[in-house]
C-alpha cells in the first residue's frame, strides 16, 4: 500500500466561550500531554478567532483548529446541531434553517458535519434530546458517527450506572449508536459521499455528588479515546496554513477512520483497493471496468476482529488476522468495521470510511 503520513485529530470541543470548562490553552496542553496532531475546538455558536495555531511543550507541538458547533437556539426543543470547520468566519446567524446554514458553510468553502445525529433524551442526566431531525437537508459534508459524550447518554440508564460512569469512564464506549451507522448507510447507499468522523463533545463538565466533586471526562480521557486518524499526501510541517490545508482537504475527501484509541493504538490501520487503472484509499471511488476486478486491502495495527461490509451488510469476517485481502467483481460501497475485547467487553475499536467501487 501507499504510504501515507497519519496524523491523530480530535475534534468537538468545547471552551468558556460557550458551555466548556477549560480554557484554549487548558485543551492544548491535555492534547500535547495524550500526543495527538491536532485538535479542532467547536463551541457552541461562536468563532472564536484567535487562539488558531500551533501550541508547543518542548519537542511536542499540536495545532489547534477553530471551528463551531451551530444549532437554532430559538427552537424548542433544540435539535440540528451542526459541526462547521473550515468555513472561517461566523455563521450562527444562519441557524434558523439548517439547509440556509449549509448553504453558507459550502459557500464559504466548509465543511458541515451533522453533529450526534442520535442523542435521546436521558431523564435520569436530564438531557433533552439533541437529535439530528431535519434529513431532507442536501450537500453537508458528512456525519459525526461516534460522540463519546452521546455514547454516555445512551448508555445511562440509572442513576447508580450513572455514578459508576463518572468514576469508570473507561468503561462507557462500547461502539457508534446503531442507529447512526443505520442513517449513515442509509444516506451512502441512496449515492451520497458521506465522511464519517469521531467526535468528543468535550465540555469537561463539573459533577457534584453530595460532598463528591468530579469533572465528567476530562479534555485528557476524551483524547485518548475516541480519535479521527487522517490519512495526508505529505506531513504537517509546522506551517499553519500549509497544515490546515493538508488536515482540511483529507477531511473533506474522507481520507480518514474513525478510532477507539484507549484499548490499544489504531495508528497503522488502512483499507484500500486496487484496480487495473487506480490504487485508492478510504474515501475515494474507484471505477469498475467490465471484466475487471477491485481488490481491497485492509491492514490492521494488531489481530482482531474484522469486518468489510458492503452497502451496510456484512460481506466477510476474519478473525485474529492482521492482513486481509478480498476481490470484488461488484459496484457498491464497501467499509470495514473492527472489534476488539477491552474490559471484558467487546468493543468498536476502528470504522473506516467507505471506498466506493462505481460500476
Amino acid at each position: 500500500m501507499h504510504e501515507h503520513h497519519e496524523i491523530t485529530v480530535n475534534l468537538h470541543m468545547h471552551t468558556p466561550y460557550s458551555d466548556g470548562h477549560g480554557s484554549h490553552k487548558q485543551i492544548a496542553d491535555a492534547a500535547l500531554k495524550v500526543g495527538l496532531d491536532a485538535i479542532i475546538v467547536t463551541d457552541h455558536n461562536v468563532w472564536v478567532n484567535g487562539p488558531e495555531g500551533y501550541y508547543q511543550d518542548g519537542p511536542k507541538r499540536v495545532l489547534m483548529l477553530i471551528g463551531e458547533e451551530v444549532h437554532d437556539q430559538a427552537r424548542n426543543p433544540q435539535k440540528n446541531h451542526m459541526l462547521v470547520i473550515g468555513a472561517e468566519r461566523e455563521l450562527a446567524t444562519l441557524a434558523h434553517d439548517p439547509q440556509t446554514l449549509i448553504n453558507g458553510v459550502n459557500e464559504a468553502g466548509g465543511m458541515a458535519f451533522l453533529a450526534h445525529p442520535t442523542d435521546p433524551e436521558n431523564k435520569v442526566i436530564l438531557e433533552e434530546d439533541l437529535s439530528w431531525v431535519s434529513w431532507e437537508v442536501q450537500g453537508f459534508t458528512g456525519l459525526e458517527l461516534w460522540n463519546s459524550l452521546s455514547e454516555l447518554k445512551i448508555r445511562i440508564k440509572n442513576y447508580l450506572q450513572a455514578i459508576y460512569f463518572v468514576f469508570n469512564p473507561q468503561q462507557v464506549a462500547m461502539g457508534p449508536p446503531p442507529q447512526t451507522v443505520t442513517l449513515w448507510d442509509d444516506l451512502l447507499k441512496s449515492g451520497k459521499k458521506v465522511v464519517a468522523v469521531g467526535g468528543s463533545d468535550a465540555h469537561a463538565l463539573p459533577v457534584h455528588l453530595g460532598p463528591i466533586s468530579r469533572r465528567v471526562y476530562p479534555y485528557v480521557h476524551h483524547f485518548r479515546c475516541i480519535n479521527t486518524h487522517l490519512l495526508l499526501p505529505e506531513p504537517l510541517n509546522g506551517n499553519l496554513d500549509h497544515d490546515k490545508t493538508l488536515i482540511y482537504s483529507a477531511l473533506r475527501a474522507g481520507h480518514a477512520f474513525v478510532a477507539y484509541d484507549l484499548p490499544a493504538p489504531t495508528r497503522g490501520f488502512r483499507f484500500a483497493a486496487h484496480a487495473r487503472e487506480a490504487s485508492v484509499i478510504m474515501g475515494d471511488e474507484v471505477l469498475l471496468r467490465p471484466g475487471q476486478g477491485v481488490t481491497f486491502q485492509i491492514r490492521l495495527p494488531e489481530v482482531a476482529e474484522c469486518i468489510l461490509l458492503k452497502d451496510g451488510k456484512p460481506l466477510k469476517t476474519w478473525d485474529n488476522r492482521e492482513t486481509l485481502t478480498y476481490n470484488t467483481t461488484e459496484p457498491g460501497v464497501y467499509r470495514v468495521e473492527v472489534y476488539r475485547e477491552f474490559l471484558r467487553a467487546r468493543r468498536g475499536w476502528i470504522f473506516s470510511n467507505p471506498i466506493y467501487v462505481r460500476g
